[in-house]
């Protein structure tokens, strides 16, 4: 398949507008799923551990599709690139899914979901095995090395904060959360960034972006919710960054 640059260039910029249209909606309204989401409502609902599966798992089989369908040989840094990305839906589509245990998703919601992993899977893995290139130094790359570090902190994170969600809901302590709300956010973002810094293409600048105009909403959010439930929340803690916001 040869490089579609008008088709890459088209998808990245409307994922950008996609994430500034989520920021501006959020303001006023939640993302109706998890601890938002409204079951006394009509909508069909989907069971929370397959709706997480079915949600996620078309950003893990497209990429890897398009890996095992394409001739000729690539880069490691692709082949590691693209490794990237697919070990964090195996991981949020086969792991995280069967741990979850909260709220029914509305299968609107659910499939708007697939709707943009199908296209950003696509993207991601279009984009690196048949846009990108790179210099056989790239091991050198400044970017390429701080993108891996924040990335390998980032899955730590992650492996350490990320519980189980609850169906009574409780003040989260220990590692990131004693300095935020949404230290489980703040993992995903650095690790959006990172997974930028490294490619250091549109398609992973406007990933990035997209993720921080959703979660960053997002994490507000949850701040405030915990800050109006729970009477004992400390009040130094911040939404998202560590001592910012």
């Amino acid at each position: 398949m040869q490089c579609q640059d008008l088709l890459v260039q088209g998808l990245s910029l409307g994922m950008i507008l996609g994430g500034v249209m989520h920021f501006v909606c959020l303001m006023k309204s939640h993302a109706a799923y998890g601890r938002y989401a409204d079951t006394s409502t009509s909508s069909v609902m989907v069971p929370v551990r397959l709706a997480w599966f079915l949600q996620e798992l078309p950003a893990l089989l497209l990429p890897l599709l398009l890996l095992l369908t394409t001739d000729g040989n690539h880069s490691i840094r692709k082949h590691l690139m693209l490794l990237t990305f697919c070990l964090h839906y195996f991981q949020r589509s086969c792991i995280y899914s069967l741990l979850t245990k909260g709220r029914p998703f509305a299968f609107n919601i659910m499939l708007s979901g697939m709707v943009f992993c199908s296209i950003n899977g696509f993207l991601q893995a279009h984009y690196l095995l048949h846009c990108a290139t790179y210099q056989n130094t790239w091991i050198s790359d400044g970017r390429l090395l701080a993108g891996m570090g924040i990335n390998i902190h980032s899955d730590h994170i992650l492996q350490n904060l990320r519980k189980p969600v609850e169906i009574s809901y409780k003040i989260p302590r220990g590692g990131l959360f004693e300095y935020v709300s949404a230290a489980k956010f703040f993992g995903e973002i650095v690790e959006r960034l990172g997974y930028a810094l490294a490619t250091w293409s549109l398609p992973t600048c406007s990933f990035a972006f997209f993720t921080i105009c959703f979660i960053g909403r997002r994490a507000y959010h949850h701040h405030r919710f915990y800050n109006e439930k729970f009477k004992d929340f400390p009040r130094s803690r911040r939404s998202l960054i560590p001592f910012i916001f």
